[in-house]
């Protein structure tokens, strides 16, 4: 539940201050800038095609947590703004602090035997498998993500959701390290 409430709150500060993210997330953020849909609906929709893989190759408990994490994270981004508002909110502030809250969020999980889907279960996935750090591969995927923002947005909201996914993913990177910690 902390791992999940830390990412919402992530995600809130990125949808106030009109920012994007990587991941699933990410992909959730251009349909609802886009098409006005649901961020936590299309959250949750955008993540089914990942629990296959997940069962397959990281096992059904991790897969079950993983799917409970992301119905509760798609529930929180939901109920959030109506628990919080924010009458001045800085835009470089809002990239950053999103993104540590985010990766945070997201150690949490992964420490615990979760994950919130999609790009982070195939980083977990690779980084058991094949010793590729999970934040480096979950900051190239976003990376990809995130050229979209360019073209959807101006060049200053693109650049600062930039910088909150190399926060988000320096936490990742920094503390989900095979050779510190075996939680998963």
């Amino acid at each position: 539940m902390t791992g999940c409430l830390f990412v919402a709150l992530g995600v809130c500060l990125f949808r106030e201050a009109g920012l994007f993210t990587g991941g699933t997330t990410g992909v959730a953020f251009l349909a609802h800038y886009l098409l006005g849909y649901s961020l936590g609906g299309v959250l949750f929709v955008i993540n089914l095609p990942f629990y296959v893989f997940g069962w397959r190759k990281l096992g059904h408990i991790f897969t079950l947590k993983t799917f409970a994490a992301v119905g509760l994270l798609s529930a929180y981004v939901e109920v959030l703004p109506r628990w919080i508002g924010f009458t001045h909110l800085n835009p470089v502030f809002a990239a950053v602090m999103a993104g540590l809250l985010a990766g945070t969020g997201i150690l949490i999980l992964i420490r615990h035997g979760a994950s919130l889907g999609g790009v982070t279960i195939m980083a977990v996935y690779l980084q058991k498998s094949r010793g590729w750090r999970a934040g480096n591969v979950q900051m190239a995927v976003d990376f990809a993500i995130l050229l979209i923002a360019f073209a959807v947005s101006d060049a200053s909201k693109a650049l600062l959701s930039l910088l909150g996914a190399v926060a988000l993913n320096m936490v990742i990177g920094i503390n989900h390290r095979s050779d510190r910690y075996y939680g998963v």
